[in-house]
């Protein structure tokens, strides 16, 4: 499934949250990424997000069955290019 996950996190763990989010996903944003995950990735990710969360840190998942049914468009300079073509 095509996921995009938005954190907001106390700058304590941050840098965890970012390390995470990498290690499943492309860093699109300041706190922002996108990409494909099966649904035991996502599961993963989510009980590993939970570990490092506290307090009102906050973590939002948009999911969709494919990413071909989200529009995107950037106003801006897009801040990582995610190449696609191989």
């Amino acid at each position: 499934m095509y996921v995009i996950l938005v954190y907001d996190m106390n700058q304590k763990r941050v840098a965890k949250m970012l390390k995470l989010c990498r290690r499943y996903l492309h860093w699109i944003q300041n706190s922002v990424f996108e990409g494909e995950l099966t649904g035991v990735q996502l599961k993963s990710l989510k009980i590993e997000a939970k570990e490092i969360m506290r307090g009102d840190d906050s973590l939002i998942l948009f999911k969709s069955k494919d990413e071909r049914w989200l529009e995107k468009e950037v106003v801006g300079e897009e801040k990582n290019k995610i190449d696609n073509f191989l």
